[in-house]
């Protein structure tokens, strides 16, 4: 009788009907695809470990810390102050360039309090900007609620 073929039930010893079966029987495929995945798991962590060296010892001198950053700050009455020094807008522009002239790498930090009004801030940042500053960033406070969209001070 050839494969797949269709009996009929006079053709059947036992008195059940024998058709071929439509479904493929997964299971032993999953097994096979979670042994292989352990073996993986396992296997993974091993292949990425490097050859074991002896590393040299060196002299040299130690990679310097990075500088402490410049600090530029607003009070509440928009003064703008270098440090703890202060300063009007019209004479810290001299005192920036001077601190650009001695360290051209400098960070420059811009803290203003919450009541001065966010264009003041950025005149005292335009003015870091025309000193000739690159690295400038503005500092918040962290941790604290976040007031709700939409509200204004």
């Amino acid at each position: 009788m050839a494969m797949g073929t269709v009996r009929s039930a006079s053709d059947d010893e036992d008195g059940l009907d024998a058709t071929p079966m439509s479904e493929i029987n997964v299971t032993p495929m999953v097994d096979v695809m979670l042994v292989l995945l352990i073996i993986f798991m396992v296997a993974a962590p091993l292949m990425t470990t490097g050859v074991p060296v002896q590393l040299p010892k060196t002299t040299a001198a130690k990679v310097a810390q990075s500088q402490k950053p410049l600090e530029v700050s607003i009070d509440k009455d928009g003064m703008p102050y270098i440090a703890k020094d202060g300063f009007t807008p019209e004479t810290i522009l001299p005192r920036l360039k001077q601190l650009k002239a001695e360290n051209p790498d400098q960070v420059v930090l811009v803290r203003g309090d919450r009541d001065v009004p966010y264009g003041k801030i950025m005149e005292v940042m335009g003015l870091v900007g025309q000193a000739g500053f690159t690295k400038v960033s503005l500092i918040a406070q962290s941790g604290g609620a976040a007031p709700a969209a939409g509200t204004a001070r």
